[in-house]
């Protein structure tokens, strides 16, 4: 008989609803399904550094797959880093640790930052296989990362929430999400939350058309308006998004205006239902890559479909939001504002 495989786990980058079950879905489906010696490894890829390393049996992985965070720590460390003194040293740390620990595949479980650093530990000749998350949406190649559904419901709640205030008040309130450099957030959840003005960082913005069009529904008689954006839009540098478009508002247009920025909120929590689901799957399926062998990969989602891409395609790409998306098409029909000089034509 041949030995079971060993493999370990880390999740690197910031958190995300949803780790957890990813956790569990490979764990569950590696001792279960195929009688792998399953391992969680500390702390991202600085467990891998510094041989920090919990064993894991299917008692550890029990009612883990509602909570938020994760159970094995995270970092942002990057050991591929060039401009680190250690640089060079740190992949080769990293590659003597996986072979005296005598792993077979480990499973990075991040955002484009772990996808890409992944790809590297793979041409370094380690077994690697990713897992996308990430709030914003924004890894290359797969449709949907975990973390998207959670962070869009609390997003869309908080959006909610403001409409009843700003009502009230006859406000215009400003209200920035997550989102460096991808819109998919802001623009999902100022859709589902009734925005006005939805700004993100793929489209350009004239605030001038921006506070036109608030002008417009004050005069309208509209007695308030709810406006969405994201933190990475372009602004002046050191201040934040919200403070930013929310002082030019009250400025131009001459209205009472507030911000609110979401910040963490939106990463934190236990995983919807549907993360719940797409964490589990993406979990079980590279657990199968694994036992067939097929290594160097990225799990993803294409439509309906879970399954695959080469992790060399992913790293250092984006997904970004494209001029074309059917829903900004539909926010232009609706008449949400989307500070674009070429909107309506």
């Amino acid at each position: 008989m041949t030995k079971p495989k060993k493999i370990g786990i880390l999740t690197a980058g910031g958190d995300c609803p949803g780790l957890n079950a990813a956790i569990r879905g490979v764990g569950k489906t590696a001792i279960l399904k195929y009688g792998m010696e399953v391992v969680g490894i500390s702390s991202g890829f600085l467990g891998l550094l510094h041989n920090d390393y919990i064993p894991m049996d299917e008692a550890s992985l029990s009612g883990i797959l509602t909570l938020g965070g994760t159970i094995l720590g995270t970092s942002r460390e990057k050991p591929f880093k060039k401009e680190h003194h250690l640089a060079n040293e740190k992949p080769l740390l990293i590659k003597k640790n996986y072979q005296k620990q005598g792993f077979d595949c480990i499973v990075c479980i991040g955002g484009n930052g772990t996808m890409r650093t992944a790809s590297l530990l793979a041409q370094e000749g380690l077994n690697v296989i990713g897992l996308p998350k990430t709030i914003d949406n924004d890894v290359w190649g797969t449709d949907q990362t975990f973390g998207f559904d959670s962070a869009l419901l609390i997003a869309t709640d908080a959006i909610d929430r403001l409409h009843t205030t700003a009502n009230s008040h006859k406000r215009i309130m400003v209200i920035e999400v997550m989102g460096h450099h991808a819109g998919w957030l802001s623009l999902y959840a100022g859709m589902a939350g009734g925005g006005d003005v939805i700004l993100i960082p793929e489209l350009p913005y004239d605030m001038k058309l921006v506070n036109k069009y608030l002008k417009s529904r004050v005069k309208s008689g509209k007695p308030y308006s709810i406006v969405v954006v994201a933190e990475g839009i372009k602004k002046p540098k050191k201040v934040s998004a919200a403070t930013y478009i929310a002082e030019k508002i009250e400025e131009g247009v001459g209205v009472e205006t507030r911000k609110t920025i979401l910040g963490y909120i939106q990463r934190g929590g236990s995983p919807s239902p549907m993360d719940r689901l797409l964490a589990s799957s993406y979990g079980a399926y590279a657990v199968d890559l694994i036992a067939r062998e097929d290594y160097g990969k990225m799990v993803m989602k294409n439509g309906e479909t879970i399954s695959y891409l080469p992790l060399s395609d992913v790293g250092g790409k984006l997904r970004l939001v494209p001029p074309d998306h059917p829903l900004l098409e539909k926010a232009y029909g609706m008449g949400v504002c989307l500070g674009n000089p070429m909107q309506g034509m």
